[in-house]
């Protein structure tokens, strides 16, 4: 009775985490610095793994402050509002690259006052093939974690969000795998350069940091998909799950943008 809770507020104990974070954030960002300047990636590996590190630290101790009930109602309404607001930073960064691609797509600029823009040579994608079938691999990824959810609020049985999540992060994966091959075949076969244009580095830009967030997003359920099998989750108590499952169809929504945009119009 010495130690029951009697407000809603979790205090947390002194925490190593954050200054790990932004030590071994530093670190990646100076080496990735050295890494273009030098063509040495070790330092910037060293802050890489770093930050996995204290990631998964951190978030193992978030997952055990809720399984040992620290996770009030006030709590939970905080970490709402906090991954609402990581969502949001997100928005703007993709934000950024689409101003980037409809700039130079709509009124392109030479770096030099007075020189005549000389557009790339592009090479139409088919928009309606291999970004067609990933559009509806993705789609049908956030039916699955929408059916999990929904298991999960109406306390269905837990065979259903276990498969819901197992279709997700399947399909998750699956959508590397095309984005993998089909960056191999704008490499190796239709001549695509990374730096040779505004319009290929926005391409790149957009599409690749689109699908590392289609890996960060895979992770998310995969771990959700290893606590519904211990049964950490409960219709009243499912913070992680709700986090993971707004930002996967946050990449949902970039990437119908991004389809309409890059693929579609932008060809």
């Amino acid at each position: 009775m010495a130690h029951e809770k009697n407000h809603d507020y979790h205090i947390l104990p002194p925490s190593p985490w954050p200054l790990m974070g932004a030590v071994a954030a530093f670190t990646m960002l100076f080496g990735a610095v050295q890494w273009m300047a030098n063509d040495n990636p070790f330092i910037f590996l060293i802050g890489f793994v770093g930050v996995l590190y204290v990631m998964w630290s951190w978030w193992s101790d978030t997952i055990k402050e809720n399984q040992a009930g620290d996770h009030t109602p006030v709590v939970r309404i905080g970490l709402r509002y906090g991954f609402i607001m990581f969502i949001m930073s997100e928005i703007m960064f993709f934000a950024a690259w689409f101003w980037a691609f409809f700039k130079h797509t709509l009124y392109p600029m030479s770096e030099y006052p007075g020189a005549t823009y000389v557009p790339p040579e592009i090479i139409p994608i088919d928009a309606f093939h291999l970004p067609l079938i990933n559009t509806l691999i993705l789609l049908c990824s956030g039916a699955a974690v929408t059916w999990a959810h929904h298991a999960l609020v109406h306390g269905n049985v837990r065979k259903d969000i276990i498969a819901g999540l197992a279709i997700g992060v399947g399909l998750g994966g699956l959508f590397t795998v095309f984005q993998a091959y089909e960056y191999y075949e704008l490499f190796v076969h239709e001549g695509y350069t990374f730096g040779g244009d505004f319009f290929f580095g926005s391409f790149f830009m957009a599409t690749g940091f689109h699908g590392f967030h289609v890996i960060i997003g895979t992770i998310f359920l995969t771990i959700c998909l290893v606590r519904s099998m211990k049964g950490h989750f409960t219709p009243d108590d499912h913070i992680g799950f709700e986090a993971a499952a707004w930002y996967w169809h946050f990449v949902d929504v970039v990437w119908l943008f991004l389809f309409v945009a890059v693929y579609i119009w932008g060809q």
